[in-house]
């Protein structure tokens, strides 16, 4: 073989080798690059780190239009252990990171509530803070604090929590506080509470997940039967100081002058009516009709006009319940309508007790 076949043929087997040591090296490669992309996409060290907290406690501080402000507080022992310091340092320097994943969490917590109350309900606003507590002893709190829109159901003058919650676990130390908003009172709370008042109630975990059987909160606006005393209670309040002889005769004077006015007021229209009556014209008596024999039947109304007739028929006043009763409607399509003709005007709603009362607006008085 002479020189230049020689070294056409070294150039082949260079060219070989080439090949083969870069096919070697591809598939290692891209291995590691899956693999590290694999790792990413399933740690979560913000959550991890979070989760390892001795205690969660989370508030939720239900508003007035249906929205809830979310708490949650993780809570870590060994406060002066190098541990918490570290994660105090992380979640400082990166409360984005932590953040989001807290946002992931609950939005899938939320999923499966979103689909039983379907309500669009959505979570916003996460910020995430910390703190130390030194009683009645030390903690390390990494706070969650976000809004979740929609949370509870709103009509008229009741807020209910129901299954908004109907994804949540429960995991172990965990406890769960309610808060009705102010001018509310906590009138219903299920399942059983582990304690509370008209104002919150509470759970504790034991282990089991929460989902199986969410919290039902009922919350009523407060009455304002409170606000409105009697005379009496008036005269009490003073702690007796008052004395009733000045009370009694002023009322007599007033129902004096009362009656006085009266009367005069009935003889002046009396006159006036005997004085400008035709002397042909009888005066019409006896009981008037209580119907309208050409009122349309009850099926050709409108839902909002069997309401009104129903009203007319009760004296201008009913109970909401009765109505339900009445018209064989579900509570929710009652409340609905009710709504709307109170809100159009139609109608006063009020509260008697525990009960909602309908009622006519009273029209005003003119004078002759």
């Amino acid at each position: 073989m002479d020189t230049k076949g020689l070294w056409a043929l070294v150039r082949v087997l260079v060219g070989i080798g080439c090949v083969l040591a870069v096919l070697s090296l591809g598939p290692v490669g891209a291995v590691g690059a899956v693999s590290a992309d694999g790792a990413m996409l399933q740690e979560d060290p913000a959550g991890e780190q979070l989760s390892d907290a001795d205690e969660i406690h989370i508030d939720v501080y239900v508003q007035e239009n249906g929205s809830a402000r979310f708490v949650v507080d993780y809570r870590f022992e060994n406060v002066s252990g190098g541990e918490w310091e570290s994660l105090r340092e992380d979640v400082e320097s990166n409360p984005g990171t932590y953040a989001a994943s807290e946002e992931r969490r609950w939005n899938e917590e939320l999923a499966e509530g979103n689909n039983q109350t379907e309500r669009e309900m959505t979570i916003e606003n996460v910020s995430v803070a910390t703190d130390t507590s030194s009683a009645p002893r030390e903690l390390g709190h990494v706070r969650v604090t976000f809004d979740w829109t929609k949370f509870a159901y709103v009509q008229l003058n009741q807020i209910q929590v129901e299954n908004s919650l109907l994804g949540f676990t429960f995991p172990s130390d965990t406890s769960l506080q309610i808060n009705a908003p102010e001018g509310y009172e906590i009138d219903e709370a299920t399942p059983e509470p582990e304690g509370g008042d008209e104002q919150s109630v509470y759970w504790l975990s034991d282990g089991d997940p929460f989902s199986s059987d969410p919290p039902m909160v009922l919350m009523i606006e407060e009455s304002n039967e409170s606000a409105s005393s009697s005379p009496e209670s008036d005269v009490e309040s003073d702690g007796g100081s008052s004395p009733l002889w000045l009370v009694v005769p002023a009322a007599v004077v007033l129902l004096a002058s009362a009656g006085a006015v009266g009367w005069w007021l009935r003889r002046v229209h009396g006159d006036d009516a005997t004085t400008d009556a035709p002397a042909g014209d009888a005066v019409a008596t006896g009981p008037t009709p209580a119907t309208d024999s050409s009122a349309p039947p009850r099926e050709l109304l409108s839902n909002e006009e069997r309401v009104l007739r129903l009203l007319e028929d009760r004296g201008g006043r009913i109970k909401q319940q009765e109505v339900v009763s009445e018209l064989d409607w579900t509570e929710a399509k009652t409340s609905q309508v009710v709504s709307g003709l109170r809100e159009d005007g139609e109608i006063d709603v009020f509260r008697i007790g525990r009960e909602n009362v309908l009622a006519l607006p009273e029209e005003d008085e003119t004078e002759v």
